[in-house]
């Protein structure tokens, strides 16, 4: 049995940034029981076909989503959303090496926000 490498930290802050949405939230928590097209989405979920697709982009751009075209019996092409699985385990060790690979950035302790003056 061969262990989950761990996350970098450029991927978990992508899947938390992502998640961070209430409307995205509440995709994945739909998707995450029966697989669904748009339409039903945003009957299900109270908002417009286009913001949910906006979401949709979104978690498919984080990974957490995937869409498969698939022909309904009249000939329709229907576009059906569903969960990609993932896991992540949240520590504050798992949180310390995803951050160390953060890309590019290396943030200590005392680091302040550079804002460009001099001090």
């Amino acid at each position: 049995m061969t262990a989950e490498p761990p996350v970098t930290g450029d991927d978990l802050v992508r899947v938390l940034a992502t998640l961070a949405n209430p409307h995205r939230l509440r995709v994945v928590g739909v998707l995450a029981r029966r697989r669904a097209y748009v339409s039903q989405l945003a009957r299900e979920l109270g908002i417009s076909r286009a913001l949910v697709q906006v979401h949709l982009r979104k978690l498919a751009a984080a990974g957490l989503v995937s869409a498969h075209l698939e022909l309904s019996e009249d000939g329709k092409a229907m576009k059906y959303y569903e969960v990609n699985p993932f896991a992540f385990t949240l520590t504050p060790e798992t949180v310390a090496t995803a951050a160390e690979t953060v890309g590019g950035e290396t943030v200590g302790a005392d680091d302040e926000p550079d804002d460009g003056s001099q001090q």
